[in-house]
């Protein structure tokens, strides 16, 4: 099992604790910056592969970390929430009337349903009001993520087994996909990536994704474009080739936009498949410039969040 990183520190590979000393649960995490605190949505492993919670936690500065207990619960009378269902990779949107969108992986036990659900809160923490859940346009969905461009526009990014990694853009409600506006395949042009994150840095987009490995990892890749619809450009290593992303999967890059420097922060999870409430985050600084992405090593690691220097 990992050890637990030192207060204030992060050290990729090991375990965050929560103020009370507890593992914090933030697997398939999604991370969104407000009012100068992080909030962090995660998996809750306590059920192991099944639906244990979406865990809700704030930090001052993505090391130290409060536990706000579970912004959604499992509800038996829920059929998408009961009991022994699949709800991963919880990412939340701030809409433009300040509530917040939960968007889910929702799937039963055999991963046939491969669809997106929607819940609905006033206040990062929720409680979450679940709503409802679909295939975007029709499509498989299996791992998502989200994404809102400088004009405000959201976007969910969806990865449909038989077709590619699809970007939607969202209903100005943000509660439904509205429209396909790209696809994206590996170089095998067989299928889609995986565990996708987005980002936009000096008017290009960086797109990140893992390939098809199940619990095991892979070189994760990233594609350019200066249009969401594309062209997109060939898929690159962002990590040492042949290191597995440091054996760790993409779950979210955190834009960190400081007084001094704007800094882009990788979050990866290293899963352990027999012990998911042990899996270890990977969270490492991505260098990003001239559309090039890097990831850069570093055995322990802080981050000022209101420079946004990394030391």
């Amino acid at each position: 099992m990992s050890t637990p990183a030192p207060p204030g520190k992060i050290v990729p590979g090991s375990l965050f604790l929560d103020q009370a000393g507890r593992v914090a649960q933030l697997h398939g995490v999604g991370i969104h910056q407000i009012d100068g605190l992080f909030w962090a949505w995660g998996e809750d492993k306590s059920a192991g592969p099944t639906f244990g919670g979406v865990a809700c936690y704030s930090s001052p500065d993505l090391a130290t970390w409060t536990y706000h207990g579970h912004a959604l619960s499992p509800d038996p009378v829920v059929p998408d929430l009961a009991p022994g269902r699949i709800v991963e990779r919880p990412k939340v949107l701030r809409r433009r009337d300040g509530a917040y969108v939960m968007l889910l992986h929702l799937d039963a036990p055999d991963y046939s349903d491969a669809r997106v659900g929607w819940a609905i809160a006033d206040r990062p923490q929720g409680p979450y009001r679940y709503l409802h859940g679909e295939r975007p346009l029709g499509n498989e969905s299996r791992d998502i993520g989200v994404f809102t461009d400088e004009d405000g526009t959201a976007y969910l990014l969806s990865e449909d087994r038989p077709h590619g990694l699809h970007i939607y853009r969202l209903a100005p409600d943000q509660l439904s996909a509205e429209e396909r506006v790209s696809t994206t395949l590996t170089p095998a042009g067989t299928h889609g990536y995986e565990s996708p994150a987005l980002v936009r840095h000096d008017g290009l987009y960086y797109l990140f994704g893992s390939d098809l490995t199940g619990w095991s990892t892979n070189d994760n890749k990233v594609a350019t474009a200066t249009d969401l619809a594309g062209p997109w450009s060939e898929w690159a290593d962002f990590a040492p080739p042949g290191s597995a992303t440091h054996d760790s999967q993409t779950s979210v890059v955190v834009t960190v936009h400081g007084t001094r420097r704007t800094s882009h922060i990788y979050v990866g999870d290293r899963w352990r498949k027999d012990d998911l409430f042990h899996s270890a985050p990977v969270w490492l600084p991505l260098e990003i410039s001239g559309g090039k992405a890097q990831l850069l090593w570093r055995d322990v690691w802080t981050i000022d969040p209101v420079t946004g220097v990394i030391s």
